[in-house]
């Protein structure tokens, strides 16, 4: 499992790096985000059986129910961004991932998106519900106008 994260992450992650000169921090295409993000998808819908194709699409689409299969299914997504961490929110982590991941005209409203998103976990515990990521999609669902997720 660790293994398959750390390949994905690699490619994911790693693609839009390597790609860049020495020295250049940009996003990455529309393109390339979202084929990150099926990526993402492709390992963790296989995970919940009870979340369909459909149930999926609304997600992405901005509609976020709230019940255990769902949630863990955001959770996975969101860990394997790096996003969330047992439950808690990685701020530094997401801001960096951020950088690497979205193309340059999302940044700035993602970047007030995320701060305003920084104590959505607080409290909140993963078990068993996979709550805190619930809270935090919706969060950031909830204050970046322009809404993206696997």
């Amino acid at each position: 499992m660790k293994f398959d994260l750390w390949i994905i992450s690699v490619l994911v992650f790693g693609v839009a790096t390597l790609l860049l000169p020495p020295g250049i921090n940009a996003g990455v295409t529309e393109e390339q985000m979202r084929s990150a993000g099926k990526l993402m998808r492709d390992v963790c819908l296989p995970k919940f059986p009870k979340i369909t194709q459909d149930v999926a699409d609304g997600i992405q689409n901005g509609n976020i129910p709230n019940s255990k299969d769902t949630n863990c299914y955001i959770n996975c997504i969101l860990e394997m961004m790096q996003a969330i961490k047992k439950g808690k929110f990685q701020l530094e982590q997401t801001l960096k991932q951020m950088d690497i991941m979205l193309p340059d005209n999302y940044k700035d409203e993602y970047k007030k998106g995320i701060q305003l998103c920084k104590d959505a976990t607080v409290g909140l515990k993963n078990a068993p519900n996979c709550d805190p990521a619930h809270a935090l999609l919706t969060c950031l669902k909830n204050n970046i106008s322009v809404f993206l997720f696997p």
